[in-house]
């Protein structure tokens, strides 16, 4: 069940040849930064296959779902917040096409750091590399 006051978002952490994609936003929301790509919960959808549709709609890529890796509520402005589940993925077929963002990357894990995130994709890196 989700919390009704966040909006329920995936994130895929999508592995490949021990590197994880990442994206940078093309939007000026949450600055220019790089994202674990994902989406909004569409109704009758679940978080598994929300993630699906959301990395072939804005990366043209299928993926297959794992486990949850992280989920966290996060207060993004005082109009909006999400509750946000990011999934272990694996990369399984398609060519990278960028829709929502202007630059992917393939980065190995303990580089993540080195990257700009906004907070709730940071609070991500913290899970998957370690407390930073």
């Amino acid at each position: 069940m989700h919390d009704p006051d966040y909006i329920p978002v995936t994130a895929a952490i999508i592995e490949k040849d021990g590197e994880i994609l990442i994206a940078r936003r093309k939007h000026p929301f949450m600055g220019y930064h790089w994202e674990f790509p994902g989406g909004k919960l569409e109704d009758g959808e679940n978080l598994e296959d929300c993630l699906k549709r959301e990395i072939m709609e804005e990366l043209g890529i299928k993926i297959a779902v794992g486990r949850l890796v992280s989920s966290r509520k996060h207060v993004l402005n005082c109009q909006s917040a999400i509750m946000l589940y990011a999934y272990q993925a694996e990369y399984v077929s398609g060519e990278i096409v960028l829709t929502d963002h202007d630059a992917v990357a393939w980065v190995k894990r303990k580089d993540l750091v080195q990257y700009s995130f906004p907070d709730p994709d940071w609070q991500i890196v913290k899970d998957i590399v370690g407390k930073v």
